[in-house]
């Protein structure tokens, strides 16, 4: 089931969030994140050796990927998915 925002988002242009998508893979390259959490895998693959599994592994990342992304990120991205939303609303007041 589709949220309304990102109903709204598809509407916009938006399809499937690949905008917003890109916009965020850029920034997390930018400011180091990505290269941060391949060292995150790497260690504890390390640690573990063979004996991690895959699910072990994206969860321990995930959170602490989670915390790692910067909030100047979350705040553009987020900055970005409301002006399209206003900018959707806009056009349906028309």
């Amino acid at each position: 089931m589709k949220t309304a925002p990102h109903q709204r988002l598809v509407m916009v242009g938006d399809r499937d969030g690949q905008v917003s998508l890109q916009l965020l893979r850029r920034r997390l390259v930018e400011c180091g994140w990505r290269d941060q959490v391949k060292l995150i895998c790497k260690e504890l693959i390390k640690e573990h050796g063979h004996e991690i599994t895959y699910d072990k592994l994206l969860s321990t990342v995930t959170s602490r990927a989670r915390t790692l992304v910067p909030d100047s990120v979350k705040k553009e991205l987020l900055q970005k998915i409301k002006n399209q939303l206003i900018a959707q609303e806009e056009k349906l007041k028309m």
